[in-house]
């Protein structure tokens, strides 16, 4: 969920929850072939400090905006491979931009962040402190630059495999999970957790900073103001809780954390990343990193399922971004942008 513009709908429909899916039945909507960018690994990526391999498909897809049919993809990706020369260092990452110059923000972050991740000597030795100086500097420099980021910015979900080990780093409410075997069935398991005023340790935080915490209903006076309790982001996503100044109706964002957005930046919004460190091993199938144009509407389970039903990974970015594109159109005839990464992991072991 982005700012006040943008998505206002219900998450997770329930015929995609707890109910098995034949992912293989045709969907009534197709993807825009002339604004889809499909990129898959050329090779395997080795990694071989552990001796397994990676690889890759990426699918992004510019959303359909009836009133703005020529509007541009906001969302970007990137895919860096042998960071700082390192053949067991590979990274990726997808950022959602927002507002009116979100497609300059979230391009300006993909660039500036993976440079600064490579040109950090420490990044190795202590990942984590180099994603926190990485994500802070970068935005500091977004805010210095010819971008208005004054109501604009970008969300950035990253993932760094060092060798068997995975630091994901997350600023919004894209995501990344995993799929885990266990027994018969195969898990999802969440990597990343949505920065939104859902969760009681961001709302607490943000208040702390002055921000007014309302949804739509209740600042139009539909809904009582003294009511701070809005149920849970995957049943109660139709009229989600925003961020506003104390005496004006802006900035209106659904989430607590981002990379620009200098105004909501006064209260509370930051760009410091929450970072997992996850060690691989050989029940860890695969990992999806995509934008929340995916998971708006799908549950990180249904990705994994949909993903694991698929032999071909690009079948099966394929079929996310339909039933994604599905869902946006039969709730707002419309959709956002859809981009998905899905990384498998080949021949790990525990030896």
């Amino acid at each position: 969920m982005g700012c006040i513009h943008t998505k206002c709908c219900c998450r997770y429909p329930k015929s995609l929850v707890g109910e098995s899916q034949d992912f293989h039945q045709g969907v009534p909507y197709c993807l825009q072939d002339n604004s889809t960018v499909i990129e898959r690994a050329l090779e395997l990526i080795p990694v071989a400090s552990h001796n397994y391999h990676l690889d890759y498909l990426v699918l992004a897809q510019r959303g359909y905006y009836p009133e703005s049919p020529d509007k541009e993809n906001q969302d970007s990706f990137c895919i860096r491979t042998n960071v700082q020369g390192n053949p067991n260092a590979h990274f990726f990452g997808v950022f959602d931009g927002h507002g009116q110059f979100g497609m300059q923000c979230s391009n300006f972050v993909k660039d500036r962040l993976i440079e600064k991740l490579c040109n950090d000597p420490t990044l190795l030795d202590d990942p984590v402190q180099a994603y926190n100086s990485a994500f802070l500097s970068t935005n500091d420099e977004l805010h210095s630059s010819e971008i208005d980021d004054s109501m604009s910015g970008t969300t950035a979900i990253t993932v760094l495999v060092v060798g068997d080990t995975l630091y994901v780093a997350n600023v919004g409410d894209s995501r990344a999970a995993i799929a885990v075997k266990e027994g018969n069935c195969v898990l999802a398991k969440d990597l990343s957790n949505d920065q939104t005023p859902f969760r009681k340790d961001e709302y607490e935080r943000v208040k702390l900073c002055g921000a007014r915490v309302l949804s739509v209903d209740q600042v139009e006076g539909l809904v009582d103001p003294d009511i701070q309790c809005w149920g849970d982001e995957e049943s109660q996503g139709g009229d989600p809780p925003r961020l506003w100044v104390q005496n004006g109706l802006y900035p209106g964002t659904a989430f607590t954390r981002s990379i620009g957005d200098s105004t909501a930046e006064q209260i509370g919004v930051n760009a410091v990343p929450e970072v997992l460190v996850l060690q691989l091993n050989p029940n860890h199938l695969f990992f999806v990193v995509a934008s929340d144009g995916v998971f708006e509407f799908l549950s990180s389970q249904t990705v994994v399922d949909m993903a694991s039903s698929y032999a071909d990974p690009q079948d099966a970015c394929t079929a996310i971004a339909a039933e994604s594109y599905k869902l946006w159109m039969e709730h707002e005839n419309r959709t956002d942008d859809i981009t998905i990464i899905i990384i498998h992991i080949k021949g790990l072991s525990n030896v």
